[in-house]
Parts: C-alpha cells; structure tokens; sequence
C-alpha cells in the first residue's frame, strides 16, 4: 500500500471562508476560491500552484508503483492491435474505413471506389493533424454526397469547442473554414453544395443551428433555428436514413423537439413535426413516403408510431408500448424498420416488414451481450452491419443478411498478445435493492477465481441519464483478472439498463435509487462469495464519479480503493451557477434549486463535496481535466482539498488533473491507456493484489 508517512507532506489549500444563503439554508465553501474568475481561462497563479502542487505529490505517490504502471501499460499495449483496421462501410460510390500505422495514437482514414475501379485514398492523417498538439480530438467527418468533399471538425484543447473545415478529396487541400465553435454532428443537402451544423455559446451551449453553402462568406450562413425559449435545450442536427431530410433537434434529457429541413431543397422552410411537450421524448426517422416516430406519450418504454410527410404531427401506433420491451432507436432502412430495443434489460434487433408487420429477431447465443446496429449509412443496403460483444467474446463485427437469415463474421477483435475466452466466465446477477427492486449485476472473472469471500473486486457503475451500461468486452480488464480480480458492473437505476422507467427511477427526485442500488449492488456481491468489505475497489466518472462521492461518504468500510474520474461531486453550487455550460440543461436530470426548495435540499442532502465528514475514509485517487466544460476542474480539486482538511485516516488521497486535457483525460490510444494503468495499479496495490 502506498505509506504516505513516506511521502512529502501533501499539498494544503488555503481555507477561505465563503458563505451563502438559499432558501433560508446557510451554505459553507471554503474552497470557492479554486475557481478561476476568468474561466474557462485559467490563469491565477495561485490556483494553478495548487494544482500543479497536488499533480506533483501524484508523482511522488505513484512513484513506487512505477513498474507496477509499466507492467500493466505494456500489457495493455500488447493487447491491441498496432495495425488494427475497420471494416469497410460502403456510403454512395465509396467504400471508406480507418486504420491504425503501427505505433500511431492516432487513425488514418481511407477510402476505394466501391466498384473495385482504382487505388485506395487516404482523405483524412490524424496523427499529421495531431502532430505538435497535447490534445486532440476527432469530431465529425462526412463526405459529401457526391464523394468530392469532406467536412470534418477536430478539438486542438479538450475543451469542446471543434473547427469545422471543409476538405477537397481531389487536391486533399482545407478549402474552407467554416466555424471555430462547432458542436455536434454536420449534415450534407442532397447536392453537396451546403451543410448545416451547429454553434456554441459563450457558455458552450449548442443554441443554433445554420445553413453553409459552399464558397459564401460563413459570416451570412443562413440561420435556420435559434432556441430562444429554453435556455438549457441544446441544438443538434442529424439526417434521416432515406436521406430525404435534415432532422434539426432542440431538447435537453426530458424534451424533444424536432423539425425538418427538406436535403432537396434547402430554401424551404422547416416543417415542425410536433411542439415541444414538457417531458416527452420522441425521435424521428423517415421511408416510403411516411415518418417513422418512437415516443415515450403513452408508455414509459415508447411506442412506435407512423405520421405522414404532409400531417406530421398526427401519430398513429404501430406498436404500443410494453412493460417488458423497451423500445431504444430505430432505422427505416428501404426494406426492413431496424428496431433496437432491451427485452429485460437484454439487448435486441428486430427487422419489421413495412407490408406485413412481420418481425424477425436477429439470433445471438449467449445468454449475456451487447449488439447494436454500426454504421449502415446507406438508405436500403442488401445486408445490416452489427456490433457485438459479450465480457468474454471480444468485439465481433457481423453483417446480417435478411435474404438467407444469416451472419457473416467480418472482424473479430484480435488480442496481439494471446486470449483465450475459454479461461473465464461471465454471469448476470439480480441484486436485491432494499426496496425490492431487482438490480443486475454482470460480472466477468477467471474460471479458477474463487467464490469465497477471498477475492479482490473491482465494481463499475454509472447511473445517470439514461445511458446503460453494457456487457462489453475490454482488453485493459484482462490485467485485473488474471491478478485474480473479478470485474462487475452494476447496472443501477439512472441509467435505462431496464427500461426508461429504470431512469426514471434514478434521476431528479429519485436520485437516491442510483446510490442505494450501487451499495446494495455490492452487498449482494459481498453475500454471494464475491468479495469481502474492504477488498471491493470501485469506479465510476463524471457523473458516476460523483456516484463514488456520495458512497464514499455513506458506505467507506465497504471499499479498499477508490477510483473517481472527473468526478460530479460539487453538485449544489453547480446547479445553483446558471452562467455554466450546462447547468440550466441539466436540471431536468438533477433539479432546479436555484427556483426549488425541495431540489435544493435533495441536492444538499447528496453532494459529495457538502457532505464531506469527519470519518476515516478509503484509499482514494481523483481525477480531472483543466479544459473540462462539463465537469469543470475545480470540483475535484475542491472535493480533494476538503477530504484532505477533513478526512481521520491516514490512507492516501491522491488528485491528478490533467493540465491540457478535459473531460475524457489525455488524448489518443497509448495515453489513455497508461492512465487506466494508473488507475488500475492503484487499486492492485491498495487492495494488496497481486502485481
């Protein structure tokens, strides 16, 4: 275990008292001052000293496990690829794919002519557009229609704010920049010669979207929507799978609204498919002539539904909604409506007959898995590409063919270094919740791991937003298991894992189901054999990493390590600070305190930062990003410095904040790698795992 009796004294911020009151309740931040007046600039000396003082104590800390780091960084390497390529995908003419030169952190991307006729082309080098930068993030990348032209858009800071440049494929030269404060996704006219997307604001919020045509000053970019009404809805555009339509969508995680722009004639005006009804989701796809709408009106898990082009706005139901099948997206392909839905909580695809309604269900043998629906961006391709994995069966890439019932394997991840699914075993657990809920638990270890009580367990959840959390395979899992971890996640409440009524249930005034499933989640895996209290690391980010915040505060004789990245942690003053990105869309999710007493109680009552007390608390290593927009960086340094003010016990504390990066930490595929190391290697040694 890290001693740190043995380490220099670590870093102290400077208490400054700072009070406020809300709703006749006295609030204390001593730590305010970490935040950085001009942000999202950071410039204060002092606060940066602080940062950099605690980025230096991590070294000093992490010092010892440095071959410990190594070890599991070369592990994980020798578990990728270094040639790794994807399946070619066929849009239009072209057929296009990316790869890996061996070594590179970065993709290359390629394309061919789909009819075999000439050499393949290389449109887009990332490593050459990341070269010199400490960040960078691909964001969008699509070909216009007619193959000629590429959009594409990069981040250079991790700050999110992307540059959207438009590329000649035949001279391979940027002709054109449109914006610097690009978000979102890009969505070509029927003729290529304009695109729309999206902007931010000075707050980092998408609040309009525009129309760009080729060769015009983007000055006098024609401005198709601006939201003006809801200042926490966001904008985004996408386009329908017959290409037919430019779909622009205004919401935030509870409301939909979506209106259409006509690809083939973009001077038309947009046509409204139904105004925004507070707490209705719905999303729209378009084929043969009708809209295609999935809508949570009459059910919590959505009902399918038909409209016309002309009466947009008159729903009729082709599939009711259904307590056990939870309807998620869908794709109106020219010849079949690709249904992607959870059936108790187990994914499933589903291609429907627009004639006859008749389904087929596409077959998967085990009994846990993920699959999705991966790219298919032609309108009525012949076959339907498929992603898939199981925690034991690597990423496998599938194309369906409807005519003959089939799969065909098209790539199954290749582990370098050797894997052999046969040396461990998955399971799917339900959990008991102390309100009676069933909660699933997927677990993966080796087949010699002992179900005893004896067993070190790292334990993953997220548990917010409706975003599940699959039972994926991972290369970088494996250096746990084979040091005799066993790896669950738990599929708590807030996420969809079970329905949109499981989100439901963990979100807003119910957000206390997502803490209490998390600690109950491991309590039962504590009963079953699986591990013992104290032997237990968790993790979980940004808003998981706040999950890791409240648990610890409530539950710390129950963990041996904990990992929080980019954690939300300093939820109260987040929520109350209008002036922050996201703070106005997020209280559908959260809650409004600044207008509601009883939001601002609840939120007091969790806030990991709030609720920091006098109590011996686990081994801890927290992370986050300076360029953070959406947990910005003073929460974990603030979480940290009150924990270390505060916290009885002598275990380590640890903060990390990566200096030019944000919220998914550092860039490209080795230094992510070598932070989940980091992350990995802490909690070998604090469990005292064998390394």
């Amino acid at each position: 275990m890290i001693d740190p009796a043995k380490l220099p004294a670590p870093p102290v911020a400077a208490v400054r008292p700072h009070r406020f009151e809300r709703h006749g309740r006295t609030v204390t931040d001593n730590y305010a001052w970490l935040r950085d007046p001009g942000y999202p600039t950071v410039e204060n000396a002092e606060i940066l000293a602080y940062l950099n003082a605690e980025n230096g104590y991590f070294e000093a800390a992490m010092k010892p496990l440095d071959p410990l780091v190594e070890t599991l960084f070369v592990e994980m390497k020798g578990r990728l690829k270094e040639d790794d390529a994807g399946v070619p995908q066929q849009d239009g003419d072209w057929l296009y794919w990316w790869a890996f030169a061996p070594g590179a952190q970065y993709r290359r991307w390629y394309r061919k002519r789909a009819d075999g006729f000439g050499e393949e082309q290389l449109i887009l080098d990332e490593p050459a557009e990341a070269e010199g930068k400490p960040y960078f993030r691909l964001g969008a990348m699509r070909a216009s229609p007619d193959g000629r032209l590429l959009a594409w858009s990069a981040d250079a800071s991790g700050a999110e704010r992307f540059t959207l440049r438009i590329r000649d494929l035949a001279t391979m030269q940027d002709i054109e920049t449109v914006s610097d404060v690009v978000n979102h996704d890009i969505a070509w006219a029927a003729d290529g010669a304009s695109l729309v997307y999206t902007e931010v604001n000075a707050e980092w919020r998408s609040y309009k979207a525009l129309l760009h045509k080729l060769g015009t000053d983007p000055e006098h970019d024609r401005e198709l929507y601006r939201e003006t009404e809801n200042e926490g809805f966001t904008v985004a555009v996408g386009r329908t799978q017959d290409r037919r339509w430019i779909g622009i969508h205004v919401g935030d995680n509870a409301t939909d609204e979506i209106r259409l722009l006509d690809a083939t004639n973009t001077d038309a005006e947009l046509i409204l498919v139904s105004p925004r009804k507070e707490r209705r989701r719905y999303s729209v796809d378009s084929a043969h002539g009708k809209l295609w709408i999935l809508t949570n009106d009459e059910h919590v898990n959505f009902r399918l539904a038909e409209a016309d082009w002309a009466n947009p706005d008159d729903w009729r139901t082709v599939i009711a909604g259904s307590d056990r099948v939870y309807l998620k997206s869908l794709h109106a392909f020219g010849r079949h409506l690709a249904i992607e839905r959870r059936v108790d909580g187990l994914d499933e695809i589903a291609l429907r007959d627009y004639a006859t309604g008749a389904e087929r269900i596409l077959p998967f043998a085990e009994e846990s898995y993920s699959v999705s629906l991966a790219g298919n961006p032609e309108p009525s391709p012949s076959v339907y590409r498929l992603s898939y994995s199981s925690m034991v069966t690597p990423d496998t890439v599938y194309d369906f063919d409807p005519a003959i019932g089939a799969l065909a394997t098209l790539k199954v991840r290749e582990v370098p270094s050797g894997y052999d699914a046969s040396r461990y075993v998955t399971k799917r657990l339900m959990v008991p919740a102390r309100d009676g809920k069933q909660v699933p638990v997927s677990i993966v270890h080796r087949t010699d791991f002992k179900i005893d009580g004896s067993g070190p367990l790292f334990l993953y959840a997220y548990g917010a937003y409706g975003i599940a959390m699959p039972p994926r395979f991972a290369t970088d899992r494996l250096s746990l298991l084979d040091r005799g971890f066993a790896y669950a996640i738990a599929h708590i409440r807030g996420g969809d894992d079970m329905g949109y009524g499981w989100y439901l249930d963990g979100t807003n005034t119910k957000r206390w189901n997502s803490f209490t499933d998390f600690v109950d989640a491991a309590q039962g895996l504590i009963a079953a054999g699986y591990a013992a209290p104290g032997r237990i690391a968790i993790n979980g980010g940004s808003a998981g990493g706040g999950l890791m915040g409240v648990v610890a505060n409530t539950d710390p004789e129950l963990w041996g390590a904990i990992v929080a990245d980019v954690p939300f942690v300093d939820v109260v003053n987040t929520m109350l600070d209008e002036t922050l990105p996201l703070t106005p869309g997020e209280w559908p999710e959260w809650g409004n305190p600044v207008t509601d007493p009883d939001a601002f109680d609840l939120l007091i009552s969790y806030s990991a930062y709030d609720n920091v007390k006098p109590q011996a608390y686990p081994p801890m290593l927290i992370t986050g990003g300076l360029h953070d927009p959406r947990v910005t960086y003073w929460e974990p340094a603030k979480w940290a410095a009150k924990l270390r003010a505060t916290k009885t016990d002598a275990n380590p504390l640890l903060l990390k904040i990566n200096m030019g990066a944000g919220h998914g930490g550092r860039s490209g595929r080795y230094e992510a790698l070598r932070e989940r190391a980091e992350a990995y290697a802490f909690a070998i040694e604090e469990l005292g795992a064998s390394g």
